[in-house]
């Protein structure tokens, strides 16, 4: 199943449609779909699509050595191998000058590791003779940190010569809701908050069955769970240390979410020490520095609060890695009832405020604002909290938003709450105009629609998040 991803089939069709060569880059997290999306693009077009995988240099050179001759042959000899990288990658210019044809390399940054020369051959080649031809050569990679050092980094060796670049990003929730055309939208929007926009995780939840026999069956089941074990084995690949980042991200996960918070809990009582995980964990996109919306310098803003990213990985540390003995023994079932089930509807909240962020930056883009957002995220301080905060401080205007995941009908004295709270922008930051929307899990009664409708005030449900635009 290939859903959406229409913006990036665009971009690489537009450069697939040059008449020169071409050199892109392509790279995300593991699990968000760049080989499909590679697969989907090439085709109908003629293309090598090479696999690099961890074994030794040789093998690997072995390998695509005989997909290349392969492309002009009819038959490959047995153990056929072109003598070097760069021969290999010569014969790649030698190919008939009339075919358009795409060059993929996925996985790029197992062949770096295998051997560290490969960019600077490659960097070699392509000035000599790729360049010249019309060949698409797409270098696509998981190792992030990896791929914007020693593919796109500026003292990297093929720094500039690269056409173009995409960093793949999960799916937003109106296209993750793709996967699951038979649940309702509230089953669709469970579905995204448990496992994010990563098509690989969405692919595993069946939408005969309920949310939580589907967290039961292929998360909490420690024989059988295909998604049971997948974080550790993810980020015990990519890390050097990973007990120390598993302590960090199950703090975070647990609403320790401010620098001293997470030293204390996490058990490394080095704070320049969890500042440097922390920064890694942001550079691998697994985490985010968070500020109000109002910081104009949020680098430097004390406010800083750290979230995990990735709604899968903040359900695992959240339920089950603290609870990994449990599960080991069979206890899925009770984790279930007693750890999850009591605590969900505090988890989702956290996913609905980001799907009601995400939701009015959809609007702002289609031109859909009486003005034009500055920032865009939530707001808070000591004394209060604003869960939507779209803010032109410029223009003294902002839309301020409320996130109700409530099983009763938002009122007017959510409303009425809501302008009081907003009084601080004008306080502090000189507001001038305040327009408000809110966003609920079950509608909105008789009395706040029709207050809403006299007052120009923007409601949205479930439904509104997850229709695509």
């Amino acid at each position: 199943m290939f859903i959406n991803r229409e913006a990036e089939l665009d971009q690489l069709n537009r450069l697939y449609n040059s008449d020169h060569a071409e050199l892109f880059v392509l790279y995300g997290r593991r699990r968000v779909g760049k080989t499909e999306l590679l697969r989907a693009f090439c085709t109908d077009k003629p293309h090598l699509f090479f696999i690099a995988t961890l074994s030794s240099d040789n093998e690997q050179l072995v390998t695509f050595s005989q997909q290349v001759y392969g492309l002009i042959h009819s038959s490959t000899p047995a153990g056929f191998s072109y003598p070097t990288w760069e021969s290999a990658f010569r014969a790649l210019a030698d190919l008939p000058v009339n075919l358009r044809l795409i060059v993929i390399i996925d996985e790029f940054t197992y062949l770096i590791s295998g051997n560290k020369a490969i960019p600077s051959i490659l960097q070699k080649v392509w000035d000599e003779t790729i360049k010249n031809t019309k060949l698409m050569l797409v270098l696509c990679g998981s190792y992030i940190g990896m791929m914007e050092t020693d593919v796109l980094g500026y003292k990297a060796p093929l720094y500039g010569r690269r056409t173009a670049s995409l960093f793949l990003r999960p799916l937003d929730l109106p296209s993750s809701s793709l996967f699951f055309p038979h649940y309702s939208p509230e089953y669709q929007f469970l579905a995204w908050a448990v496992l994010g926009g990563m098509p690989y995780y969405l692919r595993t939840f069946s939408e005969r069955q309920d949310i939580f026999t589907n967290i039961r069956q292929h998360i909490l089941d420690a024989q059988t769970g295909s998604l049971f074990s997948e974080p550790r084995l993810l980020l015990m690949e990519e890390l050097r240390e990973p007990r120390n980042y598993f302590s960090i991200l199950r703090s975070i996960a647990q609403g320790r979410t401010r620098l001293n918070e997470i030293a204390q809990t996490s058990g490394i009582t080095e704070p320049t020490s969890v500042a440097r995980y922390l920064d890694i964990l942001q550079q691998m996109h697994l985490i985010t520095r968070r500020v109000p919306a109002t910081e104009n310098r949020p680098e430097k803003s004390k406010k800083g609060i750290y979230q995990i990213d990735d709604h899968f990985l903040r359900f695992w540390f959240r339920y089950v890695h603290p609870n990994q003995s449990s599960l080991d023994l069979g206890l899925a079932d009770a984790i279930l009832e007693q750890r999850i089930k009591p605590d969900f509807v505090h988890f989702v909240a956290t996913a609905f405020e980001e799907a009601a962020q995400s939701h009015i930056a959809r609007i702002a883009k289609m031109g859909k604002f009486s003005f034009l957002p500055e920032q865009i995220g939530g707001w808070w301080d000591r004394d209060a909290e604003i869960d939507i905060l779209a803010i032109n401080q410029a223009e003294k205007v902002a839309l301020v938003g409320e996130c109700k995941w409530s099983i009763n009908p938002v009122g007017t004295d959510i409303l009425e709450e809501l302008k009081q709270k907003s009084q601080v922008l004008v306080k502090k930051y000189g507001v001038r105009k305040l327009q408000f929307a809110l966003f609920a899990r079950s509608g909105f009664t008789n009395m706040l629609e029709e207050q809403a409708r006299l007052e120009g005030i923007e409601l949205f449900t479930v439904d509104s998040l997850v229709q695509h635009p």
